[in-house]
């Protein structure tokens, strides 16, 4: 019997959508009824974190905890994230639930430890808030690793480039240029591996075949779940 999986989403709706996709095409299933039974708040209504963490918005803690209530009451029996920045308020949702919340930053970072064991520096691309917050530093402390941020000019192109993917891949053209360029600042401090620490980010790559060596938190995830629901990964 498999567990039944709730997604907490919204965080946009672009990186909710495509980590769907992700478990429904890396699941190991012959037919309909093989797949894993998934529940999807797509919460559009949940305040900006980034806004939040920067002191310009709604605190966004008590929808958070509101959807993953609603989807256990649903009958999820674990539940998973799509949001980076989010996850700085993953301690405030497990004390209000009574079901296990797989742990997206957590998740990746193990992912990196198993896979790149001789790494020793890391680079983040991420909202401002996840940049701030050190959520990613907190799961890589103690394990002698680097985890090296865009400079303040750099992280302003990052923010840019995130809220444009958010506004509409479809409205505007989406200009590549700053992205880049915070990438290749980093390099010169030794990076050699990035983590797409914003699901937009996650949510694009593929579609613009976006150059570079990257870790995608958002297939960590999917893996993860399909092997805690009890299903086996393509």
């Amino acid at each position: 019997m498999t567990k039944k999986l709730g997604i907490l989403g919204g965080m946009g709706p672009l990186a909710t959508a495509n980590l769907f996709k992700m478990i429904v095409l890396l699941t190991d299933a012959n037919s309909d009824q093989e797949h894993i039974h998934i529940i999807i708040d797509n919460n559009t209504s949940i305040p900006d974190r980034t806004a939040y963490i920067i002191g310009e918005g709604e605190e966004p803690s008590k929808y958070l905890i509101e959807s993953a209530k609603e989807l256990e009451k649903m009958g999820a029996e674990f539940l998973i994230m799509p949001c980076n920045t989010a996850h700085y308020f993953y301690e405030d949702i497990i004390k209000e639930i009574n079901i296990p919340f797989l742990n997206m930053i957590e998740e990746t970072v193990k992912f990196i430890l198993d896979t790149h064991p001789d790494i020793n520096k890391i680079g983040l691309l991420a909202t401002h808030g996840t940049c701030s917050t050190g959520i990613y530093d907190k799961y890589f402390r103690g394990h002698e690793i680097e985890v090296v941020k865009p400079t303040k000019d750099m992280q302003a192109k990052i923010m840019e480039f995130i809220y444009d993917i958010k506004s509409g891949i479809g409205k505007k053209k989406i200009t590549f240029d700053g992205f880049y360029k915070a990438i290749e600042e980093m390099k010169q401090q030794g990076v050699e591996l990035f983590i797409l620490g914003c699901t937009e980010l996650s949510s694009v790559y593929k579609i613009y075949e976006m150059r570079g060596n990257y870790v995608d938190p958002l297939k960590v995830m999917a893996i993860s779940s399909i092997k805690y629901s009890g299903k086996k990964v393509l």
